[in-house]
């Protein structure tokens, strides 16, 4: 297999001029978008080159309590993503949303490297902060999704969760049909990903390895090996997270008193 191919700053700047169209669409449209657009961009160019550069460092450097360090720091970023885009209290809720995804990635991780990649060392930066962020960042979708279908349940559908409250059920039992519903929602795009994967899709992880010149074959072991592994830890973070913030959010009596903020 070859070694990748380089891709040079004047080439890939010039690239970027293909956002040319989604800026005509917007603006024949008339969107809106256009400033989110340029601002997203500009921030993902900053923060990529950012991690590039720091990511460098942190493989030569190689240190455990430091690896560690990094993984908390991705998991309360990637908290305080979830909470800001459901619009729920930041100070009431990361706690959950943060052990939600803490609990689930930690014994993933732990798996991974001691029983089937098996890296040297078991904390290798290069494996263990690619992994944690791959699995961190497609958890965070179905949190959001998660968390806002419960939510908003809880809203639209008071009077059922009301009546059911009047009649004696315990908040968590008076909740089970929203949370029920809420994870089967939060779940259903990865396994439509999943049931189309290899025939409609080539996923991301498995590209990167072939364009890095891997054996397609061990490409897509790894594929197999993170797929499973994305769908385990978000069912876990998303049952976690979704129980812990109904006790956040719901008095033992029974009153709701956590709501999503109104944009």
């Amino acid at each position: 297999m070859n070694s990748v191919v380089d891709i040079s700053w004047p080439t890939l700047g010039l690239f970027f001029s293909t956002l040319s169209i989604p800026l005509l669409i917007n603006r024949y449209y008339q969107l809106g978008i256009a400033k989110d657009t340029l601002i997203s961009v500009g921030r993902m160019c900053v923060q990529l080159i950012f991690i590039g550069v720091y990511l460098e460092y942190l493989f030569e450097l190689n240190h455990a309590g430091v690896n560690i360090a990094w993984l908390l720091v991705m998991t309360a970023i990637g908290s305080s993503a979830i909470i800001d885009k459901t619009r729920l209290p930041k100070k009431a809720m990361f706690i959950p949303v943060f052990a939600g995804l803490s609990i689930s990635l930690s014994p993933m991780l732990a798996v991974i490297c001691l029983a089937v990649v098996k890296p040297t060392p078991l904390y290798s930066a290069q494996y263990l902060i690619p992994l944690a962020g791959m699995l961190l960042g497609n958890s965070i979708g179905g949190n959001i999704v998660a968390l806002q279908n419960m939510f908003t349940a809880l809203t639209e559908r008071n009077q059922e969760y009301e009546a059911a409250i009047s009649l004696g059920a315990s908040p968590k039992y008076a909740t089970l049909p929203f949370l029920r519903e809420a994870i089967q929602k939060s779940l259903a795009p990865t396994l439509a990903s999943m049931a189309t994967t290899g025939l409609v899709t080539l996923p991301g992880m498995m590209t990167g390895q072939i364009l890095g010149g891997a054996n397609p074959i061990i490409a897509i072991k790894y594929q197999l090996m993170i797929m499973i592994a994305i769908f385990v830890m978000m069912s876990v973070s998303i049952c976690i997270c979704l129980n812990l913030a109904i006790k956040t959010a719901i008095h033992p009596h029974g009153r709701v008193m956590i709501k999503p903020q109104k944009q």
